[in-house]
């Protein structure tokens, strides 16, 4: 929709003289109106995928009960995308109930005069705009409270409880869930070498690499200081095990470049999958895979309750300024 264009009110009433009584109101908040005579249409107008700025929805609609309707359009906790305003003939303690409950966000007198209207519409508009600022302000405080500081994705607390989420989400749909541990191999070298902002860097891009080869629904988390935990729903234990593969030859075969000098990271895995069973206890599964693994060398996967893999040749970490000064 244009920046200019004029907002667009929903009146839902079979009353059409309401028209001629609220078209002053409308001009004076520039606005345009459509009529739904019927609750049926009236639903479809506000649940489609174009909801209108403002619903005045009037008590002598037909079709439907106000109440069922509104419960039609009132869904979850975030605020709804439009206010609405009930016209109804007198104010009963129900309508008051209503507005206290938050379930509308005004009632108008169907009698009241035009200056009335575009007091009270206008006030209505500038409520629920502040409402929706103060929510989308909030979700992003909550979303920053669950981000690890340093590298953009989830922190360990919020992974843990995200995992329970997924656990109970893959018992109901009896779907696999699968936990893929890896952590960064000698990271200390490299802050010996290069200094922290540098290995800051380094975890940056590692965490965004890894990003980039995750579908849209798994999670990524730094679960501490150079270990990383994915959440793969619907992933089974040999799924996983190809993700492990692709992460160490997509994000770690390839040179980083930080702080001047190209370098070359490895990683180990480990995996453990859900079955239904606790998080914590799964969890506790793939970071004794990934201990396993570590035993076993460098670049190496483990799933839990087999034996660790190590790749076949694991490439060198290179500098083109430094020379050997920067081989781990």
């Amino acid at each position: 929709m244009l920046a200019n264009a004029p907002l667009t009110f929903l009146l839902a009433s079979p009353d059409h003289n309401l028209l001629a009584r609220l078209e002053p109101a409308m001009s004076n908040l520039g606005s345009r109106i459509e009529i739904r005579p019927s609750a049926d249409t009236a639903l479809a107008a506000m649940t489609g995928s174009i909801s209108p700025a403002l619903v005045l929805l009037d008590t002598n609609l037909p079709g439907m009960e106000t109440e069922r309707l509104l419960a039609g359009i009132r869904r979850g906790t975030s605020p709804t995308l439009f206010p609405v305003v009930l016209i109804a003939d007198t104010v009963t303690q129900q309508s008051l109930e209503l507005i206290s409950e938050g379930t509308i966000d005004d009632l108008i007198p169907r009698s009241a005069e035009a200056a009335y209207w575009s007091f009270r519409l206008s006030l209505v508009l500038r409520a629920h705009r502040m409402t929706h600022e103060l929510f989308a302000i909030r979700q992003a405080g909550a979303l920053n409270v669950q981000l690890d500081h340093l590298t953009g994705v989830f922190n360990r607390e919020a992974m843990v409880g995200l995992l329970f989420r997924e656990t109970d989400r893959a018992q109901r749909m009896s779907n696999p869930l699968s936990l893929l541990l890896f952590d960064v191999d000698d990271l200390g070298h490299w802050n010996s070498r290069l200094g922290s902002r540098a290995c800051d860097e380094l975890l940056r891009q590692v965490a965004s690499r890894s990003a980039n080869l995750l579908r849209s629904y798994d999670l990524l988390g730094r679960h501490s200081e150079d270990t990383f935990l994915a959440a793969l729903p619907g992933c089974s234990t040999a799924s996983a095990e190809s993700l492990a593969q692709r992460i160490r030859n997509e994000v770690f075969y390839k040179p980083f470049r930080v702080a001047g000098d190209s370098i070359r990271l490895s990683a180990c895995f480990g995996i453990s999958s859900s079955h239904g069973r606790s998080p914590l206890v799964v969890l506790c599964e793939a970071e004794n895979a990934l201990a396993s693994a570590k035993t076993t060398g460098p670049e190496s996967i483990c799933c839990f309750g087999t034996s660790a893999r190590s790749a076949p040749c694991p490439a060198p970490a290179v500098s083109t300024s430094a020379g050997n000064k920067l081989l781990a």
